[in-house]
């Protein structure tokens, strides 16, 4: 059985979107988190390290962090064409905008967000500017980040650009909105964000 530790409208919302997507049959265990206004508490029973979500534990093995666990159930579901396999000539790309999210876009949002000075080759961070310059060039000639291929990428990252479009912590642009409105009328998205509000 696959499980996924699940805090609704969070991160994992977007591990909620990639198994809708996989159509594979899975539980989902609703665990406490903490939260920016300091409500909350590192639920005892959720197998992060640090206490957070996602988290997936599938045949006795926990996965965490949302690119790992793309990586892993796009890797374990191949048939439905989610992430391109190893040795294939788009898995280079694919890798990537899986780590971009949190690795480069997150960062800079929240330098943003707490109105932090950007510091030039600081921890390898890009200032947000840059990073929404990177995915407006990339998407302004793609259906998707890998082309006209939808994937676990669309999911990790578009769905953070979604977010963060409306929340107002990335500008909004016609390419990015196109984008948006693109991979939100997917089937799966539906089901995913219908099956967050009955929590």
């Amino acid at each position: 059985m696959l499980t996924l530790y699940h805090f609704p409208n969070s991160r994992s919302s977007s591990i909620v979107w990639l198994l809708e997507e996989l159509e594979v049959p899975y539980e989902t265990t609703i665990v406490d988190i903490r939260r920016r206004d300091g409500t909350g508490r590192r639920d005892p029973a959720n197998p992060h390290p640090h206490g957070k979500v996602p988290v997936i534990a599938h045949d006795g093995k926990i996965v965490f962090e949302i690119a790992a666990i793309a990586l892993y159930l796009t890797d374990a579901f191949p048939e439905k064409n989610l992430g391109p396999r190893v040795g294939d000539a788009k898995r280079g790309e694919y890798l990537s905008w899986l780590a971009y999210r949190p690795g480069v876009l997150e960062p800079a949002i929240m330098m943003r967000f707490l109105k932090v000075a950007h510091v030039q080759g600081a921890m390898a961070w890009a200032e947000a500017g840059e990073v929404e310059n990177v995915l407006n060039d990339a998407l302004s000639t793609a259906k998707y980040f890998l082309g006209d291929a939808f994937s676990a990428a669309d999911i990790t990252l578009g769905g953070a650009i979604n977010f963060l479009m409306g929340s107002k912590l990335l500008n909004k642009t016609q390419v990015l909105q196109e984008y948006c409105e693109r991979i939100t009328a997917r089937p799966a998205y539906k089901r995913a964000i219908e099956r967050d509000a009955q929590k």
